[in-house]
């Protein structure tokens, strides 16, 4: 059980292949969240994502885990930082539903996308794009190893799919 007034989070790394020397290992990962002081941490599949609880808000968490990551990288590692209402919302968000979940992801940011965000979308197939509050919900209907898409408002983000996120969700909801 989480103690009072502990929140869940979710936190999202933008590449888990940190310092050029390999991939961050999970249990790398949830040292650090054990050293800046979460809770009930878990990590899920080797690709940086770590649920948790803090009493901190989502600003001060997200400094917490960059701060440890830079030190272990030497170089800042991309991080987004949801709670577990707001993933609940990205799922339940999918503008997407029938299509398969394992070609449908989520692109977290860090700040809203710009309105115009996908008039500069750029390599356009078969894919379908969606503006969500601080995500592009993007439909890729040959899957992403195939697509040459570009969204340069989504550069700085990280992609999850629906499986994974539907994942994130249900262990943040579990404790």
């Amino acid at each position: 059980m989480l103690a009072f007034g502990m929140i869940r989070y979710v936190a999202l790394l933008r590449a888990a292949n940190v310092g050029g020397t390999g991939k961050l290992p999970m249990n790398e990962l949830k040292a650090m969240c054990v050293d800046a002081g979460f809770d009930h941490i878990e990590t899920y599949i080797a690709s940086g994502n770590v649920v948790f609880g803090s009493k901190a808000s989502a600003a001060k968490v997200k400094s917490e885990i960059e701060a440890r990551l830079l030190a272990y990288a030497g170089k800042p590692v991309g991080i987004f930082v949801r709670t577990a209402s707001e993933m609940q919302a990205v799922l339940n968000g999918n503008p997407f539903p029938g299509k398969p979940a394992n070609f449908t992801v989520a692109i977290f940011l860090d700040d809203p996308p710009p309105p115009d965000a996908l008039d500069h979308a750029v390599g356009k197939a078969d894919e379908e794009m969606r503006l969500g509050s601080r995500e592009i919900y993007v439909h890729y209907g040959a899957g992403m190893g195939r697509s040459k898409l570009k969204i340069p408002a989504a550069t700085h983000g990280t992609a999850r799919n629906m499986n994974t996120i539907a994942k994130l969700v249900g262990m943040a909801l579990e404790i």
